[in-house]
């Protein structure tokens, strides 16, 4: 079950971030005083609650109202939303033809540091690390001995203690991921007006790593797991892409590690869902393949991000809301073409282009092809008609049903981690340290299977442009493109070239310090210990 159905948010919790350069760390506002709130043991389970809602919603009032984040439309201000953005919009998969502040640098790489999008996910990251350094600091031996807390209770705060350091570690990896040097904050830096300090990007990933490995035996296995809650395979997932990606961050490969992770994952007794279209359905709590999912709620997790941003952007038109389980189209998101010459073929079972194709017959198994009138090159990507119709997520459960708010708000929830990302990056890791490919090709293979429901696609050997376009093929509009791209050495410069990469139709090349976004202008300006990203 659903934590959105399990837990109660604390009323009142909220805190606006405007520059951060001072303030990183401030205390969250409970309605009454902190240390009231952390006396009574049984509101540790609903602030608890806000640290994993603080992934779903925008705000205490939401929709609209009540942001935790200000200087950015709150229905922007999302935290899967603005990573979905960060990670999707800049890459060969996807465009935004809106022309909101923010969207069209993203789409065309031509951000800087006052963009809103990216400082506003920033900021969003720090909101998340200020709630989980306050929960954390009240869930010291010395805290919990001095309110009467009994043992069984004690053990329970412990447990929360370890899933608001994965949270919290969560949040460090997409900042150190997307930022690079950043200013640090822990529960040890009380909350004040101060400069925070500022760590380089090795230093944050070996801070992340020292933290999984210091909460790994406090997080109990997947079967003892409330769904939307942090285990122990949730911390492997979630260390296996900082090893994957540690080349990047440090300099010095950690494939074999990565590799080791992989496997405790598997061994943790996930399975590939039978049916793929099934996982980014309004009942898609109920896959098996899921590692750690953001869970959204069309009654409880109300606003204008998450997935509801993915069911609605990718909708364009409301003849078709029955098939999307919802009514408002709007008309934004896009593929590049660069992304449909690569998921084009239509016996493969990720073929999600064009649910309003019902005016010509369909091909292949899954009988949708593209709207007449859509094209697959994009002249002008704020013409919705340029740019096949992705059509992955949807608000209808597996039998075709609406979810429980079928105007706007969706039941779809977000998979941070699942099974197939876990076995792409064994394959991955394999084939560059050339072990183990045996298990890696099953791995590989297990995945060609369920996609076209027989062995027809079997690879015969990896590579690893085999296993780039694989992720493509399996983990599109999921959040992965561009941290792919950068691994592989091909998002910026010249290795490799997509439609309106660097702000022309044709694409060009770009210059590498885009592999980094930058620093919100106002935070380097205020902070004497921060330094700008170069390049910017």
């Amino acid at each position: 079950m659903k934590i959105a159905k399990n837990l109660s948010l604390l009323a009142g919790v909220a805190l606006l971030v405007g520059s951060c350069a001072k303030d990183l760390n401030l205390t969250p506002k409970y309605g009454m005083n902190a240390e009231a709130v952390y006396s009574d043991f049984e509101n540790y389970d609903n602030v608890l609650a806000k640290l994993y809602g603080g992934l779903a919603v925008s705000g205490n009032n939401g929709p609209a109202g009540q942001p935790d984040i200000s200087g950015i439309d709150e229905g922007f201000s999302q935290y899967i939303r603005l990573l979905w953005n960060l990670q999707e919009l800049p890459t060969d998969e996807v465009v935004c033809g809106w022309n909101d502040p923010g969207v069209p640098e993203l789409v065309t790489m031509t951000w800087d540091p006052t963009s809103s999008f990216v400082n506003s996910f920033y900021y969003r990251t720090y909101y998340q690390i200020a709630l989980t350094n306050e929960f954390i600091r009240y869930t010291t031996d010395e805290w919990t001995d001095s309110k009467g807390f009994t043992a069984e209770q004690k053990l329970v705060v412990k447990q929360m203690k370890a899933e608001a350091r994965f949270l919290r570690a969560l949040s460090y990896y997409h900042a150190m991921d997307l930022y690079g040097n950043i200013p640090f904050v822990d529960e040890s830096d009380r909350p004040g007006v101060y400069y925070p300090e500022r760590k380089t990007r090795e230093e944050v990933y070996a801070y992340v790593v020292d933290e999984l490995n210091a909460v790994e035996a406090d997080l109990p296995n997947r079967i003892n797991t409330m769904y939307g809650r942090a285990s122990k395979g949730a911390l492997y997932a979630l260390r296996a892409k900082v090893y994957l990606n540690a080349e990047v961050y440090t300099g010095t490969p950690k494939w074999n590690e990565c590799m080791a992770d992989c496997e405790k994952a598997i061994q943790e007794g996930y399975s590939l869902d039978p049916n793929y279209r099934h996982m980014f359905l309004a009942d898609n709590h109920l896959s098996p393949e899921f590692i750690f999912a953001v869970p959204f709620d069309g009654n409880r997790t109300r606003n204008y991000g998450g997935t509801t941003f993915l069911v609605h952007g990718n909708m364009h038109n409301q003849l078709y809301g029955i098939d999307y389980g919802t009514t408002s189209a709007w008309q934004g998101l896009r593929a590049r073409k660069s992304f449909s010459d690569v998921l084009n073929d239509t016996l493969d079972s990720r073929y999600t282009f064009g649910i309003r194709g019902r005016e010509i017959a369909g091909v292949g198994p899954n009988a949708d092809t593209t709207y007449t009138r859509q094209t697959d090159t994009i002249d002008d990507f704020a013409d919705p008609y340029q740019g096949y119709v992705v059509t992955k997520w949807r608000n209808v459960d597996r039998n075709g049903n609406p979810g429980v708010e079928p105007v706007t708000f969706v039941d779809v929830d977000f998979p941070m981690f699942r099974l197939a990302d876990i076995y792409l990056m064994y394959a991955e890791c394999a084939v560059r340290t050339g072990t183990n490919l045996g298990t890696a090709l099953g791995y590989f293979n297990d995945l060609r299977t369920r996609a076209y429901g027989n062995s027809s696609n079997l690879a015969a050997s990896l590579n690893l442009q085999l296993i780039l376009d694989e992720r493509m093929r399996e983990l599109h509009y999921e959040g992965h493109r561009r941290q792919d791209l950068v691994r592989f050495g091909k998002f910026a410069g010249s290795t490799y070239i997509w439609p309106f990469k660097g702000g022309v139709k044709e694409g060009m090349s770009t210059d590498g310090h885009l592999d980094l976004y930058p620093l919100p202008a106002s935070d380097v300006l205020a902070n004497p210990n921060l330094r700008q990203n170069d390049g910017y």
